[in-house]
């Protein structure tokens, strides 16, 4: 299995036991393969909840360019309600899992498609 099968893995687990999700699992292939090299990056693979410039991150590099979204009230919205799911208290948030919980949330999968 590649470092990359094992890490899916991983997400899966989590979105299914931290986030309550069954997830699609090639929806989070496509996801994750879309995080680049940054998912074996420790501290680019993870997502700070708290930081404003992480979130600025999430919001301008993937929901607008790569889902295609308009900057608006509703992005920050999604975001918080992706971050309340996934546990403000849980520090280990894998930006895989947050950017395939952001898809689902803006009805965005049809990004993902081949």
């Amino acid at each position: 299995m590649s470092k990359r099968d094992e890490l899916i893995v991983k997400y899966a687990a989590d979105l299914k036991d931290k986030c309550g999700v069954t997830p699609n699992m090639d929806l989070l292939t496509k996801v994750t393969i879309a995080c680049g090299p940054s998912i074996y990056n420790p501290d680019a693979a993870t997502v700070s909840g708290s930081q404003e410039s992480e979130i600025a991150t999430v919001k301008n590099n993937f929901l607008i360019k790569k889902l295609g979204l308009k900057d608006g009230a509703d992005l920050d919205k999604g975001i918080d309600a992706v971050i309340e799911k996934y546990g403000r208290s849980n520090k280990n948030k894998y930006r895989a899992v947050v950017y395939y919980l952001l898809t689902v949330h803006f009805k965005k999968e049809s990004v993902f498609k081949d």
